[in-house]
């Protein structure tokens, strides 16, 4: 159990058993006060429930039709699941949540916005015409222990994306990101465009940049020289819609499980796949410190809506002109959000979009906005300067605590060990399977170097090694590491075999490998291989 308490003895000590007990407490406590009394959940985001902090990470997939979304959730599952539909045309028409069950089957979103465990309920805002496009895949699949993915439909292109949906897309996509961990957009290498609407959805992801990553898809589609060309133009196309100077990780490669149609780049597309995979397994890792993360980007957005509202009530009439002065306070609010930024010295990216925030605001009752109240901001500050501090060590003590927790199953296993594991059989690892010393085989031309060198009792100094080795051109902190490497029986001179043995060290950084931290036994000196063990 964690615990602190306030001095002044004013409150009672705050005890929580962990991080989303303290995270649901905190929130109910202190700053849904503050969001219901200003009308936080009519402009913003609505009231998070305890689902919100209790659920898995999860992982939003958004991209135009036929870009790989759901093969790309097969080929992480390597199964099937409830309502999958894959095809060249828009397939995937709904918005599906790939969930773990225990029983295999398919929840509709009527059903799906009712249930208390699920955290979906508040998705009922968006009606009818969304909830009938929404269901929960439910499967038994290990990969689905740790994470749930989110399908999204097709985003719409050329003529297709004028039909209208029936709701709000881009909203729904803006409700998701808020609470995803991951939102993955993907790209198809082979046909590079950006729709209108597509470009609308990008835009409305913007507040979560941190937790976006952009997959260019198939791209063994095209050759290299077009690769190059393709992810040139979707960097200059990402720039102009997110702008920000900031680079958005792109990870290039072809996501089913299917042969390569033009293997140029296998290497290039095992590696960023293998960085993919990683950054998904950390997400169960992170969770609790994205969610802290994400309820204080509330608090701050909360705690600004709450200095605009009682501004725009305190300069409203008491009796006569309240619509032309509640036009004018709209128009106005520009003015009005640089004076709150001075009073309260609060950052311009803390305040919500100026023109939606305008929109919002022109259907609103300006009368019924309450005035300022201290006491509810000073329980948010009160949160933010120390509670949230607190908490932050109880989630290092969780993480120390904890199992390390990582996505395990499906495609990840087969990245994870054996021969086909990423970087087997190469760089330090090349010759780990093999009988014979894998540095004997450039030994004799070692070898010629070694005994120009003019070695005393079989040995050589270290002031003469650094000779030979700085010729390499690496620089003394990499020669420093391949020294205390290759010194196997650490008497600071090299024999034969280590100085072959350092050879081959500066031989795998320099084509581009790193160096092991400790000496892996297939490359220690057969004749010191049992005083090494």
């Amino acid at each position: 159990m964690f615990s602190w308490s306030n001095r002044d003895g004013k409150k009672d000590p705050e005890l929580f058993q962990n991080v989303s007990d303290g995270l649901k407490r905190l929130y109910r406590t202190k700053l849904f006060p503050l969001e219901d009394t200003y009308h936080f959940h009519d402009f913003h985001s609505p009231a998070l429930e305890d689902a919100d902090f209790d659920n898995k990470p999860m992982v939003l997939l958004v991209g135009q039709y036929s870009t790989g979304k759901t093969t790309f959730i097969r080929h992480l599952m390597e199964q099937d699941f409830p309502g999958m539909r894959i095809g060249p045309e828009p397939t995937t028409d709904s918005f599906i949540a790939v969930m773990h069950g225990e029983q295999e089957g398919v929840i509709p979103g009527n059903a799906l916005v009712v249930d208390p465990k699920k955290p979906f309920r508040k998705l009922n805002a968006f009606g009818n015409a969304f909830l009938n496009r929404f269901m929960c895949a439910q499967l038994n699949n290990p990969v689905l222990e740790s994470i749930s993915i989110i399908d999204t439909p097709g985003i719409l292109s050329g003529e297709k994306q004028r039909i209208s949906r029936g709701y709000d897309f881009a909203a729904v996509l803006e409700w998701f990101a808020e609470r995803v961990d991951r939102i993955i957009l993907l790209f198809d290498a082979h046909k590079l465009d950006i729709s209108d609407e597509f470009s609308e959805v990008i835009k409305a992801l913007k507040n979560h940049e941190d937790k976006m990553r952009v997959v260019l898809n198939k791209a063994d589609q095209i050759s290299t020289q077009q690769l190059m060309r393709v992810y040139g133009a979707l960097m200059w196309s990402l720039g102009k819609i997110i702008n920000t100077p900031e680079v958005v990780r792109v990870y290039i490669g072809s996501f089913w499980a299917q042969p390569l149609l033009i293997a140029d780049n296998r290497k290039l597309f095992e590696a960023e796949e293998q960085d993919l995979f990683q950054d998904i397994q950390s997400l169960p890792r992170n969770a609790a410190l994205r969610k802290l993360n994400d309820l204080i980007k509330r608090a701050r957005l909360a705690k600004v809506h709450a200095y605009i509202i009682s501004a725009l009530k305190k300069e409203m009439p008491s009796v006569f002109g309240k619509d032309s002065k509640k036009k004018e306070l709209i128009n106005n609010l520009g003015a009005i959000y640089e004076k709150i930024q001075k009073e309260h010295n609060i950052s311009p990216g803390d305040f919500p979009n100026l023109k939606k925030m305008q929109e919002l605001l022109s259907v609103q009752d300006f009368t019924k906005f309450p005035a300022m109240k201290p006491k509810l901001l000073e329980s948010v500050e009160d949160m933010l300067g120390n509670d949230i501090a607190k908490l932050m060590a109880l989630v290092r003590k969780e993480e120390a605590t904890m199992p390390s927790q990582s996505v395990k199953g499906g495609a990840f296993e087969g990245i994870s060990n054996g021969p086909f594991g990423h970087g087997y059989g190469e760089g330090a690892g090349e010759g780990i399977d093999e009988l014979e010393w894998i540095v004997g085989r450039d030994k004799p031309s070692y070898d010629e170097i070694f005994y120009t060198l003019s070695p005393i009792n079989g040995k050589i100094s270290g002031a003469t090694a650094k000779k030979e080795m700085t010729k390499s051109k690496l620089p003394n902190t990499v020669l420093g590491k391949i020294w205390t490497l290759a010194d196997v029986d650490k008497d600071g001179y090299l024999d034969d075999e280590e100085f072959a043995l350092a050879n081959h060290l500066i031989k795998v950084k320099l084509e581009g490998f790193e160096l092991p931290a400790k000496l892996p036994n297939h490359l220690v000196p057969p004749s010191k291989r049992q005083e090494h063990n």
